[in-house]
C-alpha cells in the first residue's frame, strides 16, 4: 500500500513515499527534498555468511548523469566505478548506521542509494543519509534505529540548517551530524579554523533537529514498519569464554597484550592462540570461532584496565602523546617533503606544485563542472602493518582519509591569486599504529611550508578514544589511540586545526551514541595535544613556509591582458602562442578573463615570454624600440618579425645612413636588429627605421 509523509526541515519540504516503488527490496523509501529525488533500500539474506567475524554491510551512492542534465564524458557514455564524492558519502552513510545493527549479525546487508535528480539547493548526499536510515527503520532487518542526519553551515556568522551546495561550497562549516533518539553517533566537519565553542553549539544544533526527525520516522515505522525478522546469532557460547579462562587466565591476557610494541604483542596473542587450539582440537565447533573468541577476551581485557586502573597496553598515561619526531628535506629533487613520526605511526609527505592548468577535473552530480585545485592521496601499503598482499589501488578507506586530510589544510591555503599553482600532496604510510590520517594532515602541513606554500597558518591532529562502562558517567578518554585502542575502544575522535579554531572533524563509533561531556571532553583533549604537537614537534623542524618555491619547481609569472587580445596571443590556430613556447621552452596559460600565467624554471626565458606577450597586445606608438629577427627581404626593403605573428617593414631608405642599392648589401635573412617604430605606413603595416635608432 502507498503511502507518503511529508515534513518541513530547514525551510524545506521532506517527503517519503513508502510502498511506490522497489516493493522487493526489505525496506525501500523514495525521498524527495525540493526537487532533489533518491531511492533508498535496504536488504538482506536470508542465512548469514559462514566463516566470517565481521558484519557484511555494504552502502553504495549511486551517482546518474541523468539526474543533472547531463550525459557521461569518455568514450563509453555511461556511468564507471564510484566517484571519489560517491565513496565519501557511502563513508558517511555506513559508519553512524554500522553499530546499530545487532553484533552478532552475520548476514550481508547492502544499503542502496540512487539519486535520481539533483536540485542544488537540497544536496543528495543528506537526502541519502536520510533515506537509508528510513528504508532499513522500516525494513525487518534487524536495527536499534532510527537514526537521523542532518548538516550545519555558517555562513557571516549565522548558523544554516542543511545548506545548498553553493552554501556548503562557500560557507565556513561543513558540518554533519548524526543522532539516535538520545545521543550523537557520527560527526563529520570541515570548518574555515571554527572556534571549539561555536563547533559544540553547531552539533547540538544538529542534534535537536535530528530529534524532530527521528519522531518523523517514528511516525512512519508505526503505520508501515515490517516486524523485525529472527535471524542466527553468532554469539560466542559462554561456556567457552569459561574454558579460555580456566586454561589462559586473565593475568596471563593481560601480560600478553600490555607492551608498546605492537610485534611483541602479535607475537604474544600468537602463543595464547596455539595452546587453545591444540586444547580446543577436538572441538570443531569452538576452532571455528575461536578467532573471534580470543579478539573478544583480548578486548574486554584491555577495556577492563583501561576503564578501572586508567592503566594503557603502552604504559602511557591517559593524556600522554607517543614520543614525536619530524624532519623535512628528507626526499632529494622533489618540491617538498615531511616526514612526521608518532610511536608506531609514521607519514612521510611530497608535495608537488604545478601550473593551475593541472587542476582535478571533476565531473559530478554539482550543478557546474569543478575542479580540485588542492588534492590530498593517502598510500596505505600492506608493509606498513608487517603484512603481505599485492596493491591494487586506494579502496575507502584511503580515499577517505586522504580526504579528511586534504579538508584540514584548504582553510589555510593562500589564494589562487596569492599563489598560482595546482598542489598536490601525497602521504605514504610507512609505519601504522593507529591515526595515520591525523599523523599524514601533520606531515602535509611541513611539506607545504617546506615546498614554499605560503600556508596562512601551522595545522595539526589528533585522534582521541572512549572506553565506556555501564552508564553514561563512567568514561575515561585517551588522547593519541595507538591502533589497539582504536580496535577495542569504542570511539576514534579525530580534530585537526590551528591555533585559533578547528579545520576538521571525523568522529566514528562502535557503540549507540556520546553524551554531550563526552564530546566536549574529545574536542578540549584534541586541542590541548594539538597545540603542543604543534609547539614541541612541529616547529622545530619548520616553523614557517619557506619565502620561495623549492628550485626545483615550477616558478610561475602571472599578468593581465585584454580580454579582447587573447586571440592576437594565441594566434590562427595556435601558431603565435605555440611559438612563443618553441622559442622560450614555457608553458603558458591564458583564461576567459585575461589572466596569463607563464610557468618555467628558466628565469630569463621566462620574462621573454613575458616580453613577447606584452610586445603583442601593446598599441604600438611612434618612437618605440623593438629587436626583431629579418624574416623576408624585397627590393623596396625587408620584414622584420619582433614578436611571434607581429611583423614590421623596414623601407629599403631607413635601412642605413647612407645610400644603400640592394636590402641585401646590408642584412640578411636571420639577421637580428633592432628598430625603431614610424607609425603605420599608408597599408597599415608597421613601419621601421634602423638608421633612426
Amino acid at each position: 500500500m502507498y503511502k507518503s509523509y511529508s515534513m518541513e526541515i530547514g525551510g524545506k519540504t521532506l517527503t517519503v513515499d513508502v510502498g511506490r516503488v522497489a516493493k522487493q527490496a526489505n525496506g525501500a523509501a523514495l525521498m524527495h527534498y525540493g526537487d532533489t529525488t533518491v531511492l533508498s533500500t535496504a536488504t538482506a539474506s536470508e542465512k548469514p555468511r559462514e566463516g566470517i567475524d565481521f558484519f557484511p554491510l555494504s552502502v553504495e551512492f549511486e551517482e546518474k548523469m541523468y539526474a543533472v542534465g547531463k550525459i557521461p564524458g569518455g568514450f563509453n557514455k555511461r556511468e564507471g566505478k564510484a566517484s571519489e564524492n560517491a565513496v565519501l558519502t557511502a563513508r558517511v552513510i555506513d559508519r553512524p548506521m554500522r553499530p546499530l545493527f545487532p553484533k552478532d549479525y552475520r548476514n550481508d546487508v547492502t544499503l542502496n542509494n540512487l539519486v535520481l535528480s539533483v536540485d542544488p539547493t537540497c544536496r543528495p548526499e543528506l537526502v541519502a543519509m536520510l533515506g537509508s536510515a528510513i528504508a532499513t527503520s522500516i525494513s525487518d532487518i534487524p536495527f536499534c534505529g532510527p537514526c537521523a542526519t542532518t548538516q550545519i553551515g555558517l555562513i557571516d556568522g549565522q548558523f544554516i540548517v542543511n545548506p545548498s551546495q553553493e552554501q556548503w561550497k562557500t560557507g565556513d562549516l561543513n558540518l554533519t551530524v548524526a543522532s539516535t533518539s538520545e545521543k550523537v553517533i557520527m560527526i563529520e566537519a570541515g570548518a574555515n579554523e571554527v572556534p571549539e565553542a561555536k563547533m559544540i553549539e553547531a552539533i547540538y544544533m544538529a542534534h535537536g533537529i535530528n530529534q524532530e526527525i527521528i519522531a518523523f520516522i517514528n511516525k512512519i515505522v508505526a503505520e508501515v514498519g515490517k516486524t523485525k525478522h529472527e535471524y542466527t546469532s553468532c554469539a560466542i557460547p559462554e561456556e567457552m569464554f569459561e574454558a579460555i579462562k580456566e586454561i589462559v587466565p586473565p593475568a596471563e591476557m593481560e601480560t600478553a597484550v600490555f607492551t608498546d610494541e605492537k610485534q611483541v604483542r602479535e607475537e604474544n596473542i600468537r602463543q595464547i592462540t596455539e595452546k587453545l587450539e591444540e586444547a580446543f582440537a577436538d572441538k570443531e565447533d569452538w576452532l571455528a570461532v575461536l578467532g573471534e573468541a580470543i579478539y573478544q577476551y583480548e578486548k574486554k581485557t584491555v577495556r577492563k584496565m583501561i576503564l578501572k586502573d586508567h592503566k594503557r597496553p603502552d604504559g602511557r598515561e591517559i593524556t600522554q602523546i607517543r614520543p614525536l619526531a619530524a624532519e623535512v628535506d628528507l626526499i632529494p629533487r622533489v618540491h617538498g617533503s615531511a616526514m612526521f613520526t608518532r610511536g608506531q605511526t609514521q607519514i612521510c609527505d611530497i608535495c608537488t606544485l604545478a601550473p593551475l592548468s593541472d587542476m582535478q577535473k571533476v565531473d559530478g552530480l554539482d550543478s557546474n563542472e569543478v575542479s580540485k585545485r588542492y588534492m590530498h592521496h593517502y598510500n596505505f601499503p600492506s608493509y606498513s602493518v608487517g603484512e603481505t598482499k599485492p596493491s591494487r589501488g586506494p579502496g575507502r578507506r584511503e580515499i577517505g582519509h586522504g580526504a579528511l586530510a586534504e579538508r584540514a589544510l584548504i582553510p589555510v591555503l593562500p589564494s589562487e591569486e596569492e599563489f598560482p599553482y595546482a598542489i598536490r600532496c601525497v602521504s605514504e604510510t610507512f609505519e601504522s599504529n593507529g591515526s595515520t590520517s591525523m599523523a599524514s594532515t601533520c606531515a602535509s602541513c611541513m611539506s607545504l611550508m617546506a615546498a614554499g606554500v605560503p600556508i596562512k597558518k601551522m595545522v595539526a591532529g589528533i585522534s582521541c578514544g572512549l572506553v565506556t562502562g555501564d552508564t553514561d558517567d563512567d568514561y575515561v578518554l585517551l588522547t593519541d589511540i595507538q591502533g589497539l585502542e582504536d580496535f577495542f575502544g569504542d570511539m576514534d575522535f579525530k580534530v585537526t586545526g590551528t591555533t585559533d579554531g578547528i579545520t576538521a572533524i571525523q568522529m566514528d563509533i562502535k557503540i549507540h551514541g556520546l553524551t554531550r561531556p563526552i564530546v566536549e571532553g574529545a574536542i578540549a583533549r584534541c586541542r590541548e595535544a594539538r597545540l603542543f604537537i604543534m609547539d614541541n614537534c612541529m616547529k622545530p623542524a619548520i616553523a614557517e613556509p619557506r619565502p620561495n618555491v623549492n628550485e626545483y619547481a615550477p616558478k610561475i609569472i602571472q599578468i593581465k591582458i585584454d580580454p579582447e587580445k587573447i586571440g592576437d596571443v594565441v594566434g590562427q590556430r595556435g601558431k603565435t602562442i605555440n611559438a612563443i613556447i618553441d622559442q622560450t621552452g614555457v608553458r603558458i596559460d591564458i583564461t576567459d578573463d585575461g589572466a596569463v600565467s607563464i610557468c618555467g624554471t628558466d628565469q630569463a626565458m621566462m620574462e621573454k615570454a613575458v616580453e613577447l606577450i606584452k610586445i603583442i597586445v601593446t598599441d604600438f606608438e611612434a618612437g618605440q624600440i623593438f629587436t626583431g629577427k629579418v624574416v623576408s627581404i624585397k627590393e623596396f626593403g625587408a620584414f622584420v618579425e619582433f614578436a611571434p605573428g607581429k611583423e614590421g617593414m623596414v623601407h629599403i631608405s631607413k635601412i642605413a645612413k647612407e645610400r644603400i642599392n640592394r636590402v641585401e648589401d646590408v642584412l640578411t635573412l636571420g639577421d637580428t636588429v633592432t628598430v625603431k617604430c614610424l607609425g603605420k605606413d599608408k597599408m597599415g603595416r608597421m613601419s621601421f627605421s634602423i638608421k633612426d635608432v
